[in-house]
């Protein structure tokens, strides 16, 4: 499994900015709304009872937030950049700037794991982390995320 497994072309969005977590959090839903079909209430619902149980700020500006949602069949991402980082309750309390949200169906097992795990492992690497602050378009995201997972897949 690579990140290209579970990102859509349209599921890629630069913002100006969200004032809080709880506001980036709702643009993540509204995202996985639009492109995943799935309703953007009860996705933000699931979101936020996961950072309750914990917050999925995982260092250096990164956050993974995610959670097991009505309506989608298989794993799925959706990717947000914010020019302005929001405090995040992260493990290095870094603001974060960098969202890749997962999205698993209601009975996902291992294979939600297993895409957490692969998430993590790309956004620990510096110079991806790097790309994707500098990237101009969400199609650029969209394809640096695409070609890493496919380069680091063996």
């Amino acid at each position: 499994m690579t990140i290209g497994d579970l990102l859509d072309p349209g599921a890629v969005a630069l913002r100006a900015g969200a004032p809080g977590k709880r506001q980036a959090l709702s643009l993540v839903a509204d995202v996985a709304a639009r492109v995943l079909g799935v309703d953007a209430d009860s996705t933000l619902e699931g979101l936020l009872d996961r950072e309750a149980a914990g917050s999925t700020g995982v260092g250096e500006g990164v956050a993974i937030p995610h959670a097991r949602v009505e309506g989608v069949d298989r794993v799925r991402a959706v990717v947000l950049r914010l020019d302005t980082p929001v405090p995040f309750d992260a493990l290095d309390d870094k603001p974060v700037d960098l969202m890749v949200a997962l999205f698993a169906p209601l009975d996902a097992s291992a294979q939600h794991l297993r895409a957490l795990a692969r998430v993590a492992r790309v956004l620990r690497q510096p110079e991806i982390r790097s790309a994707l602050r500098q990237a101009k378009s969400a199609d650029a995201i969209h394809v640096l995320l695409t070609q890493e997972a496919a380069s680091t897949a063996a």
